[in-house]
């Protein structure tokens, strides 16, 4: 097994951060790890497929009437254990 993870890691080419020294190591928070972290992203997002207009509204109209059918129900609910509660008190 062991052989498996040394001719990986020739393959590789490069380095492991645990072979690097901590001198060399880039931190995050220096201002080239913030550019290197934006430019991931920038290319991320660049990556991502949106739905089209259409779509979005009609996904954001059908959550929206089962928020209020969902509420109204809960609603209804809790008005008649409310009453029952009630009248089970008197």
């Amino acid at each position: 097994m062991s052989t498996k993870k040394q001719s990986r890691a020739s393959r590789s080419g490069g380095e492991s951060k645990k072979d690097t020294p901590e001198s060399e190591r880039k931190s995050s928070f220096s201002p080239a790890g913030i550019r290197t972290f934006l430019q991931e992203v920038h290319a991320e997002f660049s990556k991502i497929v949106w739905p089209e207009k259409k779509v979005t509204m009609g996904l954001t109209g059908f959550v929206i009437v089962l928020v209020v059918i969902i509420s109204l129900y809960l609603g209804s609910v809790d008005l008649l254990l409310g009453k029952l509660v009630s009248t089970v008190l008197k």
